[in-house]
C-alpha cells in the first residue's frame, strides 16, 4: 500500500491564493494592502498595523539557503519510504525575513531523497521549482 502524503488544505480562506499561485508557477507573498508589509506564513491580520486588508504579489523566488534538516526514520509513514531526505529553509531575496520550507531538488522532477545532505550548504543560492504532488503543486528548489 502505497503512503499519502501530508499535503496543504487548497481551500483553506487565508492561504489559498498561495497555492492558487503556485498551480500558475508563481510564488506569492501575502502583503498588507495598507502598510505594505510582507508576511509569510499568510495570516487574517498585519502583524505591523493590524490591518485585514490583504494583496498577494508575485516574486522572483530567487533565494538563499538559510537553514536546513534532514530527517531520519522513525517518521511519519508518508515519508518513511523516501528517508532520508533534506528540508531546507530558504530566504526569499526580495526580503530575506520571508522565508520558504520545501526541499532541494537536482531537477524540477526529481524525488526529494536525490540530493546529498553532505553537498547542501546554508547561504547556497538557489531559485524556486514547482512540483506536482496529487492535487497541489508544491514549490520546492534547485541550486541557482
Amino acid at each position: 500500500m502505497e503512503a499519502t502524503w501530508l499535503l496543504p488544505d487548497l481551500d483553506d480562506e487565508i492561504a489559498a491564493p498561495f497555492w492558487a499561485g503556485t498551480a500558475r508557477g508563481e510564488l506569492l507573498v501575502q502583503t498588507c494592502a495598507s502598510c505594505g508589509h510582507w508576511r509569510m506564513p499568510p495570516r487574517p491580520m498585519c502583524p505591523v498595523c493590524r490591518s485585514l486588508d490583504d494583496a498577494w504579489v508575485a516574486t522572483s523566488g530567487a533565494s538563499t539557503i538559510w537553514s536546513f534538516a534532514v530527517p531520519h526514520p522513525p517518521l511519519l509513514p508518508a515519508y518513511a519510504e523516501v528517508a532520508p531526505y533534506n528540508v531546507i529553509v530558504v530566504a526569499l531575496d526580495e526580503d530575506p525575513a520571508i522565508r520558504f520550507v520545501g526541499n532541494l531538488l537536482a531537477r524540477p522532477d526529481g524525488p526529494i531523497n536525490e540530493i546529498d545532505p553532505a553537498t547542501i550548504e546554508i547561504g547556497e543560492h538557489v531559485h524556486v521549482a514547482y512540483q506536482q504532488v496529487d492535487d497541489v503543486t508544491l514549490p520546492r528548489w534547485l541550486r541557482a
